[in-house]
Formats: structure tokens, C-alpha cells, sequence
């Protein structure tokens, strides 16, 4: 379908889908085993100028925005869901510093940022409070020129590889969310340190960390906005981030699909190439088809918070929602295309399987995302009855 790109996000489409076919999928098998960081993709992906996209061209970007990183994200995640992470997970650590950063953080840290120099992280979820963020336990109290943090936070993409978090901690926990505040923390400051690096089911081209804090001192002026605005910030940071993740799903889901039609195409059965079957055809269309509307909701989300609406919680909630149920269904169908070669690790479509499910978890479940569509719709009902 023709979405209408401008020629500038055809010819980034266009780069992006060859980097991704050129350098990524060759080894995408290879880091997915070992579960290694791919540094050396990460240097391409710099010199390509993918960080630069959605960074304002003020501090060393290109001044695109969420579309833009979409782009970038859905063509990776079409050789590699999780080594797409290593971009689209470090846009996620830096939206609240582009988002509510002052002026002189933004000149601080976004122009490493913007050139691939180091990778940014997101730092919410915590081993007690995932979908409940308002249950962070993890502190921050002021001392004079520092903030000294304690806490652990969890399940921390990126984690161990950036240099730069932006971590939410609780500064009032009598207020509960309203007591919650975002900081910058960089790699080195004393106090800070890495736990448990997770052993995961997919993605495990993207270290999953633990960030600890032990008294850790955290600049004052690291602090993003005022006390008590950190809920907001990763609240407006996960709106703006949420079609990113979409875009992975959808690249997810048309890997999956390549790959079931040239599966397709060769094996044959009772004599025949199993694509001329009739079973296999409706599948693959469905697919298609369900790809294809996914493609259609995040690009619709994306362009509406590049626009700058005002309200973006409700469509980046739908396309997380629907991209990543059709990720899961559509590799899911991929594999049962593939038959029993497709529960093999001899053949490529497993670690699709794999690598979607976490799309329907992160950043919000898909039983969370349904939950903020639904309050979004009660909330326009409720105040057109007024």
C-alpha cells in the first residue's frame, strides 16, 4: 500500500531495509544464540544516522520525529526484533529529556545521543511494581546540591550497555504517582551499579538488566522538570514511545511472513508446492491482511503525535495493542506454515515466535493498553453528556 511518505522517509525506508537485509540478518541467528550485544551494528546504525531522526536538528538531529524512528524500527525488526532494540530502546531514554529536559541538559546529552556515541535506557519498572508504576519504591532525598538515590529498578532494556538512564524514583511517597520524580543517571556515578543480567525468551540480542542504587549521588540538576512531574514525564514518554514498539511488531510479523511465503514456495507435498494449497494461501493472506492494517495504525499514530495533537494516549495505545497481537498471530501462523521444521532452531521462524511475544508485555500490556483505551473513551462519553 502507498502511505503517502514523504520522499525523505522513502529514501530512509529505503536505507533502513537495506542495512537491515545487508548487515542485520546474516547474523541476526548468530547474536540471538549468543545473546550478545551487536556493538558493531550498533557503529553502523550511527554512521547511517538513525540516532539523529527524532532528535531536534538544535541539538544535533535531523528534526524528524516518531514516524521517522518507526520507519527505522519496523525495517530492523524485519531481520531482528532485538537488535532494532538498540535504537528504538535508546529513543525511549532519551524522549523525557527531549519531552521535559531543560535547555541545558538537552545540550548536554542529546547531541551524543543524536550521533550514536552513547545509547540511552528507561528506567520504571521495578520487581514490585510493573503495570502498578505508581508503586515504585525506589527513593530519591535531596542533600544539599545531590539527590541520594536507593532502589533497584528491573527488567531495564539496554541495561548494562547505555551510559545514560532516565530513571523514575519516588522523592514524596506520601503522594503516591504525585510524588514521583525523573533524573539523569550516567554510568559512573558513585552508588550506581548493574545486577542481574536476564536470561530471556526472545529478544536476546538486547541485554535486560537490573540497575541498583545504593546511596547513589545524583546531581540536582540532573533532575528532569520539578519534583512530583516523573509520573507525567514517563507517562508523556511511553505515549510518544508506544508506536515504536508497534513498528517492531510489525516488523516482526512481516519477517515472519517473507519467510513463511519463500518456506511456501519450496516445500513441496503430494507432489506440489505447498503455496498452491488453498489452506495455505487463506493463511498467508490473512496474514498479509492483518500486517498491512497494523502497518496502517501506526503510521496513522505516529503522524498524529508528530503533528503535535494534544491527546495521543488513545492511538498510541491502539497500534501497541493491535500491532503486537498480530505479531504474536502472525508468527504463531508462520511457524504452523513451517510445520515441524518451524519448532526447529535449524530454520529461522522460531526466534520471530519468540521475539514477538515481548511486544504484547513491555511498555505497557496489552491488557494495560485496553485499559487506557477504555478510560479514554468513558472520558470523551463523559464529557459529551455534559
Amino acid at each position: 500500500m502507498d502511505y503517502l511518505l514523504t520522499e525523505e522517509q522513502s529514501e530512509l525506508q529505503a536505507l533502513a531495509r537495506k542495512v537491515a537485509q545487508e548487515k542485520v540478518k546474516p547474523v541476526a541467528a548468530k547474536y540471538d544464540k549468543e545473546g550478545t550485544f551487536p556493538w558493531d551494528l550498533v557503529k553502523i546504525f550511527a554512521d547511517m544516522d538513525f540516532y539523529r531522526f527524532y532528535i531536534e536538528e538544535e541539538y544535533g538531529g535531523l528534526g524528524g520525529g516518531v514516524m521517522e524512528l518507526s520507519l527505522i524500527t519496523e525495517e530492523i525488526s524485519r531481520a531482528c526484533g532485538g537488535i532494532a532494540l538498540s535504537v528504538s530502546a535508546t529513543a525511549l531514554g532519551t524522549f523525557p529529556i527531549i519531552i521535559s529536559g531543560s535547555k541545558e541538559q538537552k545540550e548536554k546529552y542529546l547531541p551524543d545521543l543524536a550521533a550514536g556515541k552513547m545509547l540511552a535506557g528507561f528506567a520504571l519498572t521495578e520487581p514490585n511494581a510493573g503495570s502498578d508504576a505508581a508503586a515504585i519504591q525506589t527513593r530519591a532525598v535531596r542533600k544539599g546540591d545531590y539527590y541520594i538515590m536507593n532502589g533497584t529498578k528491573h527488567f531495564i532494556t539496554n541495561g548494562g550497555v547505555a551510559k545514560l538512564y532516565t530513571v523514575i524514583v519516588s522523592t514524596d511517597p506520601s503522594r503516591g504517582s504525585r510524588g514521583a520524580t525523573a533524573f539523569i543517571v550516567e554510568e559512573g556515578f558513585e552508588g550506581f551499579s548493574y545486577g542481574k543480567h536476564e536470561d530471556k525468551m526472545g529478544i536476546r540480542a538486547s541485554p535486560t538488566c537490573e540497575l541498583l542504587f545504593q546511596d547513589c549521588k545524583v546531581p540536582a540538576g540532573n533532575r528532569i522538570g520539578n519534583e512530583g512531574e516523573g509520573f507525567m514525564v514517563a507517562m508523556k514518554t511511553l505515549d510518544r514511545s508506544r508506536p515504536g514498539v508497534a513498528a517492531q511488531a510489525v516488523g516482526i510479523a512481516q519477517g515472519a511472513l517473507d519467510l513463511a511465503v519463500e518456506y511456501a514456495r519450496e516445500r513441496v507435498q503430494f507432489g506440489q508446492s505447498i503455496i498452491s494449497f488453498q489452506a495455505i494461501q487463506f493463511m498467508l493472506a490473512d496474514m498479509a491482511t492483518q500486517i498491512e492494517a497494523a502497518r496502517s495504525l501506526v503510521y496513522s499514530a505516529a503522524r498524529t503525535i508528530d503533528a503535535g495533537a494534544r491527546n495521543i494516549a488513545q492511538p498510541s495505545a491502539m497500534c501497541k495493542l493491535f500491532a503486537s497481537d498480530v505479531a504474536m498471530k502472525v508468527t504463531t501462523d508462520a511457524v504452523q506454515i513451517f510445520g515441524g521444521y518451524g519448532y526447529m532452531r535449524d530454520y529461522p521462524i522460531e526466534k520471530f515466535m519468540r521475539d514477538a511475544k515481548i511486544t504484547q508485555i513491555y511498555e505497557g500490556t496489552n491488557q494495560i493498553q485496553r485499559s487506557v483505551i477504555a478510560r479514554t473513551i468513558i472520558r470523551e462519553k463523559a464529557g459529551k453528556a455534559k
